[in-house]
């Protein structure tokens, strides 16, 4: 199992006014980031620092470590 995401990200996003079009065309994330996100996969630390930003939240409150 390993790192998991606490939260449904790109839902979390739409809550704070950012849908993936808005993501896109500002240069927020990449199509690939979202992609990622859609089928729960990691990150980079730079993106991670930027949905961190986006949301005002920290990395735990995304993530969590899950003991196999």
């Amino acid at each position: 199992m390993g790192l998991q995401y606490k939260i449904d990200v790109l839902s979390a996003l739409k809550e704070k006014g950012f849908n993936t079009n808005k993501i896109r065309t500002e240069g927020l994330l990449s199509q690939s980031t979202l992609q990622k996100f859609r089928e729960k996969k990691g990150v980079s630390w730079e993106n991670l620092e930027t949905l961190c930003a986006l949301l005002d939240c920290q990395p735990g409150d995304l993530i969590e470590y899950i003991k196999e």
